[in-house]
């Protein structure tokens, strides 16, 4: 893909969950700051504290008169449906096009000469139906389209069903044009060849893209009951068996994420969602990065989760993973981050010193994880294992974790768009 070829500065995509924006007017407001922006600057002080979003604020491009994309063709039976779990469908053997990895075809054993003539040439005759099977792209042609799921900084997510297989599933679909001009190409291709490589229960499948002359075509898992964010602005805040059992299910994600040497770096309610069972699903991964044995000092994520060894400029690792479900879990339970503030200077310094209370309804075993995980020196955070036989998570989690996680990964591919890996 041409634009993804082009090396551009990080920058945050403006999309959170699927890649949308959502009105946030009942509830505390993140609001953006350049990534440029230097620890000692002070924002325009509110009224009430603000919840802040760190290099969000890209240029948005707008299509000049006369030159606007062909809008994408709703399908009048999807317009409709709710978004509602779908069957599982059995894949044919269509495969997607551009896939983000060539491993899976590099490793592929060469059929075996054992057989007689006649059936070498069966063999040859069905080994090259398939390899022409594999040389097929989706098109948009591919897909039903329904209704919008969302809106966001550089395109929108819509319901789809895949036309042969009936299969169900979110297409996001985003704007040349406009990514170039953010200059966040770099950043749209490494979302796409990490998160394509994840499987995952509590991980958002990425099963395959396309493009065309102005757009490219993202095919996600649809994800019905949409943002965690907004569960919590319609609650408030989470009991403490929500709370364990989330909070269960992201730790044992992360822990995976890891072993695949994945630092996510953006943990935070807006880039969760919820499958059909209400089972949290990490679903963006534009700040991620693949680190094997290396050492990050970029400045990213969010501010109200940004650790203190990032926010200090100094080395990090996966360990800020481990900072961020610690203020995930607070504001679960508390309804808002431990070092909101009303200004960014105020909450750099809080988030330094590592400055956060309690209020007197948190029990004490939710203040000891915690505590433990809320640690200025991230070797003295606790690891992901110790997370998941924390004791208060296991009095309180209604999710097993790990070897349940596995084999429902398992029973989750069996369901997927005809030709997805």
């Amino acid at each position: 893909m041409g634009i993804m070829d082009k090396t551009a500065k990080e920058n945050r995509n403006g999309f959170s969950g699927y890649g949308i924006r959502i009105s946030r007017s009942d509830g505390a407001k993140r609001v953006p700051i350049t990534q440029q922006q230097t620890i000692k600057s002070k924002s325009s002080a509110g009224n009430a504290p603000q919840r802040v979003l760190v290099a969000s604020n890209a240029p948005h491009h707008v299509p000049p008169q006369g030159q606007a994309p062909k809008p994408v063709t709703l399908n009048p039976k999807l317009a409709g449906q709710p978004q509602q779990p779908q069957a599982a469908v059995q894949p044919s053997d269509k495969q997607v096009g551009h896939e983000t990895s060539l491993q899976a075809q590099q490793n592929q054993a060469p059929v075996k000469n054992t057989e007689t003539a006649s059936t070498e040439k069966s063999k040859d005759s069905v080994s090259t139906e398939k390899s022409k099977d594999k040389k097929k792209q989706w098109s948009l042609e591919d897909f039903e389209i329904g209704r919008p799921l969302g809106k966001g900084k550089f395109g929108n997510v819509y319901l789809a069903r895949e036309r042969q297989s009936k299969f169900i599933l979110a297409l996001k679909v985003l704007f040349k044009s406009q990514l170039e001009k953010a200059g966040v190409e770099h950043q749209l291709r490494r979302e796409v060849e990490i998160q394509s490589h994840l499987r995952h229960p509590n991980i958002l499948r990425l099963y395959g893209y396309f493009h065309d002359a102005t757009r490219v075509y993202l095919i996600l898992e649809n994800a019905p009951r949409g943002e965690l964010f907004r569960e919590l602005q319609k609650h408030s805040k989470f009991d403490e068996q929500r709370t364990a059992t989330y909070i269960t299910q992201l730790a044992d994600a992360l822990s995976y994420c890891h072993l695949k040497k994945v630092i996510h770096r953006d943990i935070k309610p807006e880039n969760l969602l919820l499958g059909s069972n209400g089972e949290l699903k990490i679903a963006d991964f534009g700040w991620s990065v693949h680190a094997p044995s290396s050492r990050r000092t970029t400045l990213c994520g969010t501010l109200d989760y940004l650790p203190p060894e990032m926010i200090e400029g100094r080395m990090h690792d996966e360990k800020v993973d481990l900072w961020s479900l610690g203020v995930l879990c607070y504001e679960f339970l508390v309804g808002k981050p431990p070092f909101e503030m009303d200004t960014h200077q105020e909450t750099y310094r809080r988030i330094s010193k590592v400055d956060f209370k309690f209020p007197p309804f948190v029990s004490e075993g939710a203040r000891d994880l915690i505590t433990k995980l809320l640690k200025h020196n991230p070797s003295h955070r606790l690891p992901l294992k110790d997370v998941l036989t924390h004791p208060w998570i296991i009095a309180n989690s209604s999710k097993s974790s790990s070897s349940t996680d596995r084999s429902s990964t398992t029973s989750n591919t069996a369901a997927q768009p005809a030709g997805s890996a």
